[in-house]
Order: structure tokens, then sequence, then C-alpha cells
């Protein structure tokens, strides 16, 4: 499995429910990357997006712990195994974790990869993932150059697992 994220130099994710920043080619790189593949989310981060309707082309997996939660266009599934289930026999760089913070600290464990946009900033976020910079198990093997939105620098980075 796969994560991809957009983060913050401290690491934040997002503020009262939503994105800190939207970045179109962070957008677009997020939207092709997770196009016709399944995407694992919380059901927060699904009640983010517009109309609160699971992403177009993708087979979405909504975990959360409500029992009696469904939403049309999507699986909603009520622990980690019955997630990691749902994608068994699935290649891993087809499932893709994609937030909020809970989740990414849930299934991180099962992630080998980790696409994640650090935006050279520091926002007032009150949602954040873990750090894979100090994370002894996580190393960087990859780094755009530095892309600029506006005011705001930011790199396309690529983080894997090491294998111990």
């Amino acid at each position: 499995m796969q994560l991809i994220a957009a983060a913050d130099t401290r690491w934040g994710i997002g503020k009262d429910g939503k994105l800190l920043v939207s970045i179109p080619a962070d957008m677009k790189f997020f939207q092709t990357t997770t196009m016709h593949h399944t995407v694992i989310m919380g059901r927060k981060t699904l009640e983010s997006f517009p109309g609160q309707k699971p992403l177009k082309n993708r087979r979405n997996i909504v975990l959360t712990s409500q029992k009696d939660y469904s939403v049309e266009g999507a699986e909603t599934v009520n622990s980690v195994e019955e997630a990691l289930d749902l994608v068994k026999g699935t290649h891993p760089d087809e499932v893709f974790c994609i937030g909020g913070a809970q989740i990414y600290r849930l299934l991180l464990p099962y992630c080998d990869k980790a696409l994640i946009t650090r935006i050279d900033h520091v926002y007032d976020a009150d949602a954040f993932m873990p750090d894979l910079d100090i994370d002894p198990s996580w190393e960087l093997i990859q780094e755009s150059e530095e892309q600029v939105f506006f005011d705001l620098t930011y790199h396309f980075c690529t983080y894997r697992r090491i294998l111990t």
C-alpha cells in the first residue's frame, strides 16, 4: 500500500477538517496518481469532499468506527483488518491511503511507499501525519526540484520503508 499526502514543514495536513492549502499541481498529481485505483480514507476525509461524495473513477473504502455508516459509491469498514481484507490480492501500488491523520497513523505500518508533497511553510494545523523524516524505518529516496505556487515553495517527495 502507498500513502499519499500534502504536509507542511511540521507534517501538518489539515485545519478544521480542511486541507491547509490547495495547490493545483498537487491536486493534479493526487488525481492522476490515484485514478482507477483503490483509495482508503476515514469518514471525516470523505465528508470533506465536495458533496461528501466518494472520488470518481476509484474504488473508495471508508474506514469508520460508526457501525451503521454507509455512503453510496463507497465500501464501509469498521477496522483496519476489514480494510486489508478488501484489498487482499490487489497490487500494493494500486492501493492508496489518503487520510486523514488518524487513518495515516493506523495504516502507516502497512505502507511501503509514501508520496508526500512537502510544503515549505508552517501552517496553523490541527491535524498531523507521522513525521517520516525522523522515523528510522523510512527514508527519502526521491525529491523533485523546487516547485512554486505564488509565494509557496514545495517539493514532491517519495519515501520508502526500509526493510529490516
